[in-house]
């Protein structure tokens, strides 16, 4: 697919590239993003452009991640990375993704992801016709939590033991997101179980 950008209130998301190397190297420094996030630790500058000019092209023209930078639309700061993952199930009959992010220390708790995530959410049930998107985070990570249940996930439970992190085995939450929830159309008829 070729690179999309989409833009909100307060937002521009749009490829990464090059010239966000550093922005992004900067933001990976925090400790919180690797704890909770698959991003290597330590993060080096390597890794940084790697994922610019490698990874991010290569996840667009194949098809199997959409990675936006989140960038405020007064001055072009990066706040954030937000993508969607796993679109090898986007092929019918699934028509699934997994949506993922992270914050910018310095931009959390100021509502840019839950903004963000649903610019993504609608483009994705629009434009790729997902039918059910899915979120998993750490169970702990709080905050991720938040941003789901703000844009619209419902959450389904915890996933035991679903995570290997540093040679140790652990629970993971997780929660979907449907067009219906969103007041939105299904390619696919739904028949939920009577009484959920």
């Amino acid at each position: 697919m070729e690179p999309t950008t989409l833009t909100t209130e307060r937002l521009v998301l749009r490829p990464f590239g090059p010239a966000d190397t550093e922005a992004l190297y900067a933001a990976c420094q925090d400790p919180e993003i690797p704890r909770w996030t698959p991003v290597p630790s330590p993060y080096t500058k390597e890794h940084a452009a790697a994922f610019v000019a490698q990874t991010c092209p290569d996840g667009w023209r194949d098809d199997r991640r959409y990675n936006f930078a989140v960038t405020a639309k007064d001055d072009g700061r990066l706040v954030g990375c937000m993508g969607l993952v796993r679109l090898e199930l986007l092929r019918a009959p699934e028509r699934q993704a997994e949506l993922g992010y992270w914050t910018v220390k310095e931009a959390r708790r100021r509502g840019y992801t839950a903004e963000a995530a649903s610019a993504v959410t609608r483009w994705a049930f629009g434009e790729l016709g997902v039918e059910r998107l899915e979120w998993v985070a750490e169970a702990g990570n709080t905050g991720s939590r938040a941003v789901a249940l703000k844009t619209g996930f419902r959450m389904e439970g915890t996933l035991r033991a679903k995570l290997v992190s540093n040679g140790t085995r652990r629970d993971m939450w997780a929660g979907s997101l449907l067009p219906s929830d969103l007041g939105l159309p299904s390619g696919t008829v739904y028949l939920p179980l009577a009484g959920s």
